[in-house]
């Protein structure tokens, strides 16, 4: 019983382990999307900067490159963000999960037996303070006889 126990916590280790693992790794490719959406923002707003300047300054022509540059990096700073909202944690969790309930599961019903037991236990132990001779039970009472016809016969 106590080796049922010790793998099942084992079991309950190990898989709360692995999803904190691929927690983390979704985590960290979130993170590197959002860095570097951040990064493209960056530049896309420097270059909106320079193309307001350009475009005030001439007529159309370098300024309006510098816009659809900035355009650009601000399109990839979307793509790259919901990019990162769209990472999950994903089906390889989902076998982990199944595995650590069913581990669950099981010490809970080998807590629940032992429980059982040392509740019978308790309950025989009453029974034997409150009638000694009832608590002998037949094997016992045959054995006890045996002895005594045989130290008689002697």
């Amino acid at each position: 019983m106590s080796n049922r126990i010790a793998r099942n916590i084992s079991i309950i280790l190990r898989s709360e382990r692995l999803i904190a693992q691929r927690h983390m790794a979704v985590f960290r490719r979130q993170g590197g999307m959002v860095a570097a959406a951040l990064i493209a923002a960056g530049v896309g707003l420097v270059m909106f900067n320079v193309a307001g300047f350009f475009a005030l300054s001439e007529a159309m022509s370098p300024a309006s490159a510098a816009l659809i540059v900035a355009l650009v990096n601000m399109a990839l700073a979307i793509v790259l963000l919901v990019g990162a909202s769209k990472a999950t944690v994903g089906e390889e969790v989902n076998a982990v999960s199944e595995v650590r309930d069913m581990a669950l599961e099981d010490l809970e019903a080998e807590v629940r037996s032992a429980a059982d037991e040392a509740k019978a236990a308790t309950d025989a132990l009453k029974n034997m303070a409150k009638n000694p001779l009832g608590a002998i039970t037949p094997s016992l009472a045959s054995a006890i006889a045996k002895a005594l016809v045989k130290t008689s016969k002697k």
